[in-house]
């Protein structure tokens, strides 16, 4: 049987041990492709030795703080390898902190973080897997926090 394999990066990111069927949803988070011109692999539902995982390749990009901790909630297992001249040169798990800024919106149309008010959203996360968190401002839990990112 023939093997297809993803070309390797000379610079860049590896999302890698993505939650099976979400790579799709980290695409969306990191607004690609209408930030990067860059090439982007994407690997679905790749077996390995812990069942399936989907892997994302970014040529030419280092994820941010904010960035990372959107994939923690969306995968909250996945891990980033950093590239640079073909080798990992940074190897390391996502993980949430306690309170995330700015990342979310509160489903509660009269919380003040969607009024207009200079507010910007803060939530506790109260589980890291799955991801489940809680507004500071209105206490509400949002039942999917993907569809919360902004």
């Amino acid at each position: 049987m023939k093997e297809l394999k993803i070309t390797p990066i000379k610079e860049g990111t590896v999302i890698d041990h993505i939650t099976a069927g979400n790579a799709v949803k980290v695409l969306h988070i990191l607004k690609i492709p209408e930030t990067t011109t860059s090439v982007v692999s994407v690997v679905i539902n790749v077996a390995s030795r812990i069942g399936k995982k989907d892997i994302v390749k970014i040529e030419n990009r280092e994820l941010d703080p904010k960035e990372l901790n959107k994939i923690a909630l969306i995968a909250p297992k996945a891990t980033i390898n950093i590239i640079r001249d073909f080798e990992v040169v940074k190897k390391s798990k996502v993980q949430l902190p306690r309170e995330v800024f700015g990342i979310l919106k509160c489903p509660n149309p009269t919380c003040i973080s969607n009024a207009r008010e200079p507010i910007e959203s803060r939530f506790y996360v109260i589980s890291d897997d799955p991801p489940r968190i809680r507004c500071y401002y209105c206490e509400r839990e949002p039942e999917d926090v993907v569809d919360r990112i902004i």
